[in-house]
């Protein structure tokens, strides 16, 4: 998974709740990354629906829809993609002793179970919210710290 997915889920979790569009230098500010990496994570994210842009002085970025109805698995397939972490290259085919194509109809062992894991990933991401994740911001690090990122954001 890359860097880009962390940068995008924090993006949202500070978008939740606010008001009005936040211009991506300010959430790069604020998040000490650089402004043009961040850009190409809020690019794909407004690709995917989940955030979009507006353009002039009051521009920035803003969730399309409530934070409760945007998933991590959303954000985490918009940034890396829907693809399976794991890529099978049918390596018993392989080698002195590789298996003719013909004998492997059904997927190896290794490549079921690692198939499940990431069914199982996915549903367990597909499960969890921003609003979750803003939630437990207030839990973890204290109930004022979502209201001054905002504050902190508008200004």
């Amino acid at each position: 998974m890359s860097g880009g997915v962390e940068w995008g889920l924090h993006c949202c979790v500070a978008l939740s709740g606010m008001t009005e569009p936040v211009p991506a230098a300010k959430l790069a500010e604020f998040h000490d990354v650089s402004p043009t990496y961040l850009a190409k994570q809020l690019q794909a994210l407004s690709r995917a629906g989940l955030v979009h842009s507006t353009q002039g002085q009051a521009g920035g970025y803003a969730l399309t829809r409530d934070a409760a109805e945007i998933s991590v698995l959303a954000v985490v397939e918009a940034i890396d993609g829907p693809q399976s972490a794991f890529r099978c290259t049918e390596v018993r085919q392989r080698g002195p002793l590789a298996a003719p194509p013909e004998s492997c109809t059904l997927p190896c062992g290794i490549a079921t179970v690692m198939g499940r894991a990431d069914r199982a990933w996915r549903d367990a991401l597909a499960g969890v919210s921003i609003a979750d994740l803003a939630a437990d911001v207030g839990r973890n690090v204290g109930a004022g710290t979502l209201p001054a990122v905002r504050a902190w954001l508008s200004s």
